[in-house]
């Protein structure tokens, strides 16, 4: 990768990824896209940033072209929750920029990453370590623009030859970006809560796993995957890759250790408790540790303290 651009650069995994990549490729190599432009970001005042809407093809390849970048790494897409709220904009706006973004990396010949997810499997699919292989009929209108992303991949590798790769994240955890709408954003807002108010109230019910990975695991692994040589790779499109399965009382008791007297308390949400059990409890992550060497370096524990810790950093204080 020596040309990068990156779609949904404002995103929950775009925000950092952008700037590790600028860390590692040089921030006149990574080229930012978003369809905002916030004056206070980094990603936008600390390197190259373009508007995009990643539904008019037409202004993608003019930044392809403009930058004559050989790597595309396309983020943008509403997720689990938003999706299907709002079914036929997540529809025009996952297929629609997905299928721009693969026909100009035929095109211009890039190598090309875009995330599936967990919400690609349905309550058909093994709940345990839910192999890499296996029945995939989600029920929800993220999980089938899922299913069809990775199946595009495939057609885009096989018939055209391109470099396509993917992984399927579990929720991830971040303490740079807030949530955008998932079904996992409570492993996230629980942190906030706890050094807020020593108390949150979640929308996923006692009991239900979710497979999770802390963000700083789930950049590392993009920019590894995509370096890894092509000829090694079997399962391209999409691997299972996972840190964690947790339930909401399993991050409770990893929060107590630092905040004794957190509370947790449960006001299920319908909409997102139905599609968290149609997700596997826990992926099976061989393929992807086989193929190109995945192993994420945080467990709960760990995500926990540094994420209560970061959080203070950035003014957060804890409850007293």
């Amino acid at each position: 990768m020596k040309k990068i651009i990156i779609t949904g650069a404002l995103g929950q995994i775009g925000s950092e990824l952008t700037l590790k990549m600028r860390e590692l490729y040089g921030k006149d190599n990574v080229v930012a896209t978003d369809i905002r432009q916030p004056e206070d970001s980094a990603v936008v005042t600390e390197g190259i940033f373009e508007l995009l809407d990643v539904t008019d093809g037409v202004r993608m390849r003019e930044l392809v072209e403009q930058y004559q970048v050989d790597t595309f790494i396309h983020l943008a897409a509403l997720l689990s929750a938003v999706a299907e709220a709002k079914p036929l904009l997540a529809w025009n706006l996952n297929m629609g920029g997905l299928m721009h973004a693969l026909e100009v990396s035929r095109e211009y010949g890039l190598k090309f990453f875009t995330p599936s997810s967990i919400g690609a499997f349905g309550p058909q699919t093994p709940k345990d370590q839910t192999p890499q292989v296996t029945v995939q009929r989600p029920t929800t209108m993220y999980g089938v623009t899922k299913v069809s992303g990775e199946l595009l991949g495939d057609y885009y590798f096989q018939k055209f030859g391109v470099d396509t790769r993917s992984v399927r994240f579990p929720g991830l955890i971040s303490h740079e970006t807030l949530p955008g709408g998932g079904t996992t954003d409570y492993a996230v807002d629980i942190y906030y809560e706890a050094l807020k108010h020593n108390t949150y109230t979640s929308f996923i019910d006692k009991g239900t796993y979710m497979d999770m990975m802390y963000m700083p695991d789930a950049v590392d692994l993009i920019i590894q995957l995509m370096e890894a040589p092509g000829d090694q790779l079997i399962n391209r499109n999409a691997y299972n890759v996972s840190a964690m399965s947790i339930a909401p009382e399993d991050v409770e008791r990893a929060i107590q250790k630092h905040l004794p007297d957190f509370k947790l308390t449960y006001a299920v949400d319908p909409v997102r408790q139905r599609i968290a059990e149609s997700w596997p409890n826990a992926i099976d992550t061989l393929a992807a540790r086989q193929e190109w060497g995945f192993k994420p370096k945080y467990d709960l524990d760990q995500m926990t303290a540094d994420m209560l810790t970061q959080l203070k950093k950035k003014g957060l204080p804890a409850f007293v």
